[in-house]
């Protein structure tokens, strides 16, 4: 079975996949930003796993994903509309965009984000569609969702 950590365990998905998981065999980590939220983690059989994910740089993200084994990692964390604009930017932008980066200098070959295509009309961002997302990420030289090595299995 897998070792896997989920950043933004507090979350809704979070807390419905970490007993799924769990169930499943798999060990969970889950990194939340607050100790208070460490109950309702370990409620899940997920290990609690307080860090700020928008301050830790790519190198100590690569750090504790080594130091918790990780073999998976789940990217499902978000600002949530909470906090306005620089807030989501730094964390459903800045800190994912990390966040991959620091998977892959810890060597993890197994990344899921759950997230959706674009932000709302309220976010003060401009509107994303698909053939503009695409068109984006074909002008990167290589994009890290299809990292060589990477394995897009489970």
């Amino acid at each position: 079975m897998a070792n896997v950590t989920i950043i933004g365990g507090h979350g809704k998905v979070a807390l419905l996949a970490e007993p799924m998981l769990r169930e499943r065999g798999h060990t969970v980590n889950a990194i939340i930003r607050s100790e208070d939220q460490s109950a309702d983690i370990m409620a899940t059989g997920a290990n609690p796993v307080v860090a700020d994910i928008t301050t830790l740089s790519t190198e100590e993200m690569a750090q504790l994903f080594k130091d918790l084994h990780t073999e998976v990692l789940v990217w499902s964390a978000g600002a949530g509309g909470v906090g306005g604009p620089e807030r989501t930017y730094a964390i459903d932008r800045e800190a994912a965009i990390r966040s991959m980066e620091a998977a892959q200098q810890a060597g993890l070959r197994r990344y899921i984000m759950v997230s959706y295509l674009g932000p709302g009309p309220s976010t003060g961002y401009p509107q994303i569609t698909r053939s503009s997302h695409m068109r984006r990420l074909r002008r990167r030289p290589t994009s890290i969702f299809a990292a060589p090595g990477w394995s897009t299995r489970f």
